[in-house]
């Protein structure tokens, strides 16, 4: 079992580096719905809270080689934040590298990465029942994260400006170009 498990994850790895960067129109499939996602908090995450803004869509895993991203991720939300970027976590054990409940996983990013950004429950974004935006995402971009910390970044208008794999850093420069654009001064 164990070594099933790792070779999937090794399979899926591999697959996340090959496919580490694709860039997507907004022609490919136009604005973002108005999704929600429950909050780790309690509550919900509206995404048409934040229409107007860029949004950083990044699925993550407390258990994964990538998880220190979310210090990234965190100086992202904390530089920017002010300016209109929204950095969005959403915690999935899709990849078998997350805590088993989302108590546990709130605590372990606030204690070992100080994170105040906006994080959702746990949810499906690659496998078994799919998150709502997640499956608009495969539809109608062709795009399902390859491993944790696969990015999306919207646009204001809701469009997908562009997707990035596990190997690209949230604080990247490719990143940063990406949504600098959008922000307000």
């Amino acid at each position: 079992m164990f070594r099933r498990r790792t070779l999937q994850a090794g399979l899926a790895a591999i697959s996340a580096l090959i496919l580490s960067r694709q860039k997507l129109s907004a022609a490919q499939g136009g604005s973002v719905p108005d999704f929600s996602f429950p909050s780790i908090d309690g509550g919900v995450l509206d995404m048409s809270d934040w229409r107007g803004k860029p949004v950083l869509v990044v699925n993550t895993a407390s258990l994964c080689g990538f998880t220190p991203q979310l210090e990234g991720m965190q100086a992202l939300h904390e530089e920017f934040g002010p300016k209109g970027l929204v950095v969005l976590a959403t915690p999935s054990d899709d990849f078998a590298q997350e805590l088993d409940d989302a108590k546990k996983v709130k605590e372990f990013c606030t204690i070992n990465y100080g994170i105040t950004l906006p994080m959702s429950d746990i949810i499906h974004v690659a496998r078994g029942d799919v998150h709502p935006f997640y499956a608009w995402l495969k539809d109608t971009h062709g795009y399902a994260p390859a491993w944790n910390f696969g990015k999306v970044l919207l646009g204001p208008e809701g469009q997908v400006v562009q997707t990035w794999g596990s190997m690209t850093k949230p604080e990247s420069e490719d990143i940063r170009a990406a949504f600098a654009p959008y922000l307000s001064a």
